[in-house]
């Protein structure tokens, strides 16, 4: 299984960004998926995850109210959304899917004015 996260960027404070991972490979059957995120200097945290049929969504606290997860099961691939509102610059990082113990290279998302 490949994981590919597209969708970072810049944006201003209480902006919204909605990053995407595509997994690709051996997906017989869906799975649950995560995010993940690591600022500099610090490490890697949870963000959310989400089940293998969308039904079943978990989100750290910093974020609740503010993000939404959600995926696409309709294709052939797991892809996941993390839908990112009032965006805040403490949530600066590097923003990483993982799913079945592995891990997509990263989306940056930066959050200043």
């Amino acid at each position: 299984v490949l994981l590919v996260e597209s969708g970072g960027g810049l944006v201003q404070p209480g902006g919204s960004l909605r990053p995407s991972c595509e997994a690709s490979g051996a997906t017989s059957g869906n799975f649950g998926m995560n995010w993940f995120r690591q600022a500099p200097g610090k490490g890697r945290e949870f963000v959310a995850s989400i089940n293998a049929n969308g039904a079943t969504t978990l989100f750290a606290d910093s974020v609740k109210g503010r993000f939404a997860i959600s995926r696409d099961n309709a294709s052939t691939k797991n892809t996941v959304y993390l839908q990112m509102g009032s965006l805040k610059p403490e949530d600066t990082a590097v923003y990483y899917c993982n799913a079945r113990g592995l891990w997509g290279q990263g989306t940056q998302v930066t959050v200043s004015s």
